[in-house]
């Protein structure tokens, strides 16, 4: 059964008004053609006067909610893409969202810090510096003489988010007994995590322990900086005020001389540091979360916000992601393939060789090419695809790091085309391969895990004792259960004997029954005759 079902006629509804239809009609998708009568069929469509509004898909998208808005700001990164005319709507989504009133964000305020707006600050601006998805922005001051943004969540969204999740899952869980892709990628892992990262969004606690952690791993960088978080709480969180402009402001940079080069290399340079020195990335990093400083133009530095989706590999996978990465750059994809296979995303039976070529088929050329002949989006289809064919099974939290890599190929292919991301990848890469396999590294690494162990030691002999007592339990429950085993075998066959007197009983009872309705039908046949012929004697 399909859930919320009035939340689905709702999105139905929305779309129909804003006349979608005819954004997917201009775009001549055959497959989407469906869709396109299915909004012309409701009676919103009818009446609809937003058939020329040019920001009728934003406003759509903001009537449908978060998630919504989410998918909005993250094809918004991809201008290789999407239109023009449907990118400049997508781009206002990542901080012009339709804003909350600002009584609402003072209220929230008041309750979250127990104290009223005068005594928090010494002057607050009433109109929004930017609105998005989950929360609004607002600009302020501290009594101190400090500049600071104040971040409110947005009031009742957790309901509607938690609602639109079922409908994902429920689709989720459709597509998976239907696709076999939908199976290899785990889809219904998938939205579960990615719920749980959107629902933490809600709670800015968790955002400002994020930044406070980011700030500490770039503290005194050359690279990016950090803004400091002064309070927070729940539904508040008050931080440093910065000054920049977007990423995706090329126009500013051009005036300013800034080499575009330069800071398309130092981006990738950190985000590689994120995934691989911190095991810590920014994984929402569309324009608006991603700022640049001019007070230097020679030499500037990224501007991080918005830390609240932040990824995260387990060793294992952050040490099979690089060793791929290099393998793909090496252009060796026989050793690719015993790296997957060495992960345990690969069957038993897999035909290695054939799934090598189908990679080196779809991957090799991209190895060679700049950030703008790159086709990352259409990469990934194609992986995905070979994943379905070879039954490979993708971790469902490298998704997240896929998707932040959509992310970092969109903006890099605004900011400088012509950037050789494999010749920046590569010694980055390197180097940190032989940071972790340098032998001190890794003494150095059991020495500090040593006194564990060694109070580990103590608890031997009663370990010990309890694993033979459990093996011992093991052997006992294992004799136990071969017993009851033969036990049940044995009942079986004697439910089966007992069916089978059972049955033929039956059958005999029917055959008597049968035959003793023959001979009285019999019986009476003669008594008939008899009787006629006496009737005509007499």
């Amino acid at each position: 059964m399909i859930p919320h079902l009035s939340r689905l006629l709702q999105l139905w509804s929305i779309a129909a008004h804003y006349r979608l239809d005819t954004l997917v009609e201009k775009q001549d998708l055959p497959p989407a053609r469906p869709l396109v009568k299915l909004l012309q069929m409701h009676p919103a469509a009818w009446s609809s006067k937003q058939k020329d509004n040019p920001l009728k898909l934003k406003q759509a998208l903001e009537d449908m909610g978060p998630l919504a808005i989410k998918m909005g700001q993250l094809l918004s990164t991809r201008r290789d893409l999407i239109p023009p005319e449907i990118l400049q709507q997508l781009t206002l989504l990542q901080d012009r969202v339709k804003p909350f009133p600002v009584d609402v964000a003072k209220q929230r305020i008041r309750e979250s810090f127990k104290t009223e707006i005068d005594t928090l600050f010494s002057r607050f601006d009433d109109t929004p510096l930017a609105a998005a998805s989950i929360a609004q922005v607002h600009t302020a001051a501290l009594h101190d003489g400090r500049e600071v943004v104040v971040k409110v969540t947005r009031p009742d969204i957790r309901q509607q988010i938690i609602q639109d999740f079922e409908i994902l899952q429920w689709l989720g869980q459709y597509l998976e007994q239907r696709l076999e892709a939908a199976r290899a990628l785990h889809l219904g892992e998938i939205i579960q995590d990615y719920r749980s990262i959107i629902l933490n969004e809600l709670d800015l606690t968790i955002e400002a322990d994020n930044t406070r952690r980011m700030r500490h791993h770039f503290t005194g960088s050359s690279m990016m900086y950090v803004p400091e978080v002064y309070m927070d709480s729940y539904d508040v969180m008050v931080a440093e005020r910065i000054s920049g402009v977007p990423i995706s402001d090329t126009a500013t940079f051009d005036e300013l001389g800034m080499s575009r080069a330069d800071l398309a290399e130092k981006g990738l340079t950190i985000f590689f540091t994120q995934v691989f020195r911190d095991n810590f990335f920014h994984a929402d990093m569309h324009p608006g979360n991603v700022f640049v400083e001019t007070l230097n133009p020679q030499n500037p530095r990224y501007i991080a916000l918005d830390c609240a989706i932040m990824g995260e590999l387990s060793k294992s996978d952050q040490m099979t992601v690089a060793r791929m990465l290099l393998a793909v750059m090496n252009s060796d994809f026989m050793q690719l393939i015993q790296i997957v296979h060495q992960a345990g995303w690969i069957p038993p039976n897999t035909d290695k060789d054939a799934l090598a070529r189908e990679m080196r088929r779809t991957v090799g050329p991209m190895v060679s090419k700049p950030m703008h002949e790159l086709d990352f989006a259409g990469i990934l289809l194609q992986v995905m695809d070979i994943a379905r064919r070879f039954h490979l099974e993708i971790p469902p939290q490298l998704m997240l790091l896929l998707k932040t890599l959509v992310h970092v190929e969109g903006l890099g292919t605004d900011l400088y085309p012509d950037l050789d991301i494999w010749k920046l990848a590569k010694p980055i890469l390197t180097d940190w391969m032989k940071q972790q396999v340098n032998p001190a590294k890794n003494i150095k690494e059991i020495g500090q895990q040593l006194p564990d162990f060694l109070l580990g030691m103590q608890d031997l002999p009663s370990v010990v004792v309890d694993s033979i007592n459990g093996l011992k339990n093991q052997s006992y429950w294992q004799d136990r259960q071969h017993r009851e085993l033969q036990q049940l075998r044995l009942d079986m066959l004697e439910q089966q004997r007992r069916n089978w007197l059972f049955g033929s009983s039956i059958l005999i009872l029917l055959a008597i029954a049968v035959m003793t309705l023959w001979y009285i039908a019999i019986v009476l046949v003669i008594l008939s005759v008899l009787l006629s012929i006496w009737r005509m004697n007499k």
